[in-house]
């Protein structure tokens, strides 16, 4: 890469000292005129709420600064306030508690963190369907939607068997996993965002548009999930069939990113106009390629991993604040296709995948997932 990225790892760690020091025990998610909000007050049970504490554990592995350490556990706390509310928490406690309690455990041992964790597993294996081999999504009157981001939640139930020397977990991923390569991943490579199933037989009934422009549309953050969701598969399982998969979504999401500049638009099959960008889904389609890399042989491994370097070369060099004074790195995430709120806006999640990118070319990163 032309970047140095031991400056740009320098840049990073001077924005989030400066944004520990803002925040105290806050969580973030996406500013306002400049400053993050506490999602601890808008949200307890919020789905991102994880990833400021991933991207600060990220942060204390690569460098040892207890700040970071310190902060992360603020995030572990509220996790565990919004474990014992329980009612908010859906299929993305994967993200919640990766970030937060195993990362912990992890890093530290902390035998608290692993309880955490374990609980987090057990409602995230409760949520399963046998009729149809699912994990539902969300909750409210939606029993039978499923959809693709649940495939980066499910490396919380392959830590949990391993921990446990309990095959249960990993069958019930295994099989959310099958379900996705029949329901959800098309034979372009291109994914849906959701499918609703008749939640008493598992038959597909519909695909709303979910968060892309339409039924049927390429939502740019689904793809990611899927790039990086299989390749996670394949990690914790050695099944070829996630590799392949993985792979598909991996060139589908290529061929689009490279007529834009290695930077996403929200939706690959919206309108031309108007040119609506999510930066998010580029990082951590990013970080797929990059974990593609490392599962592949070395005649494959140079296709992954170059495009991967692209997208984050684009991100560093044309999409990112570096102000100390200001919260949020990555900008022009988007959260979804239309949103008159959230378009072309950091995001949490973004900076998350940003920072694991560039520690995992400095391999300096460990494996949250």
């Amino acid at each position: 890469m032309e970047l140095n990225l031991n400056s740009v790892l320098a840049k990073i760690e001077a924005k989030l000292q400066a944004e520990c020091g803002r925040l105290g025990t806050a969580i973030p998610y996406i500013p306002q005129n400049g400053h993050y909000v506490d999602m601890r007050e808008e949200n307890l049970s919020w789905w991102t709420n994880g990833f400021w504490a991933g991207m600060l554990w990220q942060l204390y592995h690569a460098t040892g600064n207890e700040l970071y350490r310190k902060t992360a556990e603020y995030s572990e706390d509220a996790m565990k306030q919004a474990m014992e509310q329980y009612m908010g928490l859906h299929h993305d406690v994967g993200f919640q508690l990766l970030h937060t309690a195993v990362a912990d455990y992890r890093l530290t041992g902390k035998p608290e963190a692993r309880v955490m964790g374990l609980h987090g597993a057990n409602l995230l294996a409760g949520r399963f369907n046998p009729n149809g081999n699912y994990i539902r999504a969300w909750n409210k009157d939606m029993p039978g939607w499923m959809i693709i981001d649940c495939l980066m939640n499910l490396p919380l139930l392959y830590w949990a068997g391993e921990e446990l020397d309990d095959p249960r977990y990993g069958t019930i991923a295994e099989l959310h996993t099958q379900t996705v390569l029949k329901s959800l991943i098309r034979e372009d490579g291109s994914c849906h965002h959701i499918v609703v199933k008749n939640p008493a037989t598992g038959e597909d009934l519909e695909y709303p548009a979910g968060q892309g422009y339409a039924s049927g549309s390429s939502w740019s953050r689904g793809q990611s999930w899927a790039v990086y969701g299989l390749a996670l598969a394949f990690h914790h399982t050695g099944k070829t069939e996630y590799l392949n998969a993985a792979k598909r979504a991996a060139h589908y999401f290529i061929a689009n990113v490279a007529a834009t500049g290695y930077v996403s638009l929200v939706d690959f099959r919206a309108p031309k106009e108007p040119v609506w960008y999510d930066t998010t889904a580029t990082a951590c389609a990013a970080c797929g390629l990059l974990e593609i890399a490392e599962l592949v042989g070395e005649a494959e491994k140079e296709l992954y991993r170059s495009n991967g370097l692209r997208m984050i070369e684009a991100l560093l060099a044309g999409h990112c604040n570096w102000n100390p004074e200001e919260d949020g790195i990555l900008q022009n995430g988007t959260v979804d296709y239309g949103s008159k709120t959230a378009t072309h806006v950091p995001i949490i999640y973004g900076d998350y995948f940003l920072v694991e990118a560039v520690l995992r070319v400095l391999k300096k990163d460990f494996l949250i997932w």
